[in-house]
């Protein structure tokens, strides 16, 4: 998987984040970055003097590119079951990416252990996804209140956890079965 192009500190972060979603935060190990990124393990350390800056740049680089492409739909002005089935699509793509998980949902799972620098990019990706959520169901339903949060919530916590249960079995389209009993029971709009 070696890369050979591109800005370095950019190319430590694209293999990164795929060995995270893949392994875990816990999985990272500098010497396999530096072997799949084609430097030496010395060299990470230039660009991320320890393990907890990069494991935090990558989550707030996550959260970043995530809510783009989240912010991106509203401002496309589609409406709040289309929003709602392309935020389900981006991450039943991600676990058929060679059973791959959410960066944010990876890292949540293994909150205890991480440090503080990563721990509170975590949070802040959870907080965009359920204040995304927020807003898209008050496309129709008025006020905003603590019952929309409570349902952004559930929405933002089943999808991380069909996510889960299908990378568990390795087969993504238990991940799709689960995000339909989801819109068929009313979870989601």
């Amino acid at each position: 998987m070696a890369i050979a192009t591109g800005d370095t500190r950019d190319r430590i972060m694209t293999v990164a984040r795929l060995m995270v979603q893949d392994r875990g935060y816990g999985g990272l190990s500098f010497r396999d970055l530096a072997s799949d990124v084609g430097i030496k393990s010395a060299s990470i350390y230039h660009y991320f003097p320890t393990k907890g800056e990069l494991g935090s740049a990558l989550a707030a680089r996550y959260t970043s590119d995530f809510l783009g492409y989240l912010d991106g739909l509203l401002a496309d002005g589609l409406d709040q079951k289309t929003c709602i089935q392309k935020y389900t699509a981006v991450f039943g793509q991600t676990v058929r990416n060679e059973n791959r998980m959410c960066l944010g949902g990876i890292m949540a799972a293994e909150f205890k252990e991480l440090p503080e620098e990563v721990r509170i990019e975590v949070v802040k990706f959870g907080e965009a996804n359920v204040g995304w959520l927020v807003k898209v169901l008050s496309l129709t339903q008025s006020g905003g209140g603590d019952a929309v949060k409570r349902q952004a919530l559930a929405i933002f916590a089943a999808v991380e956890g069909a996510q889960l249960i299908a990378r568990s079995r390795g087969d993504a389209t238990i991940y799709d079965a689960i995000i339909e009993t989801y819109r068929e029971s009313a979870l989601l709009p």
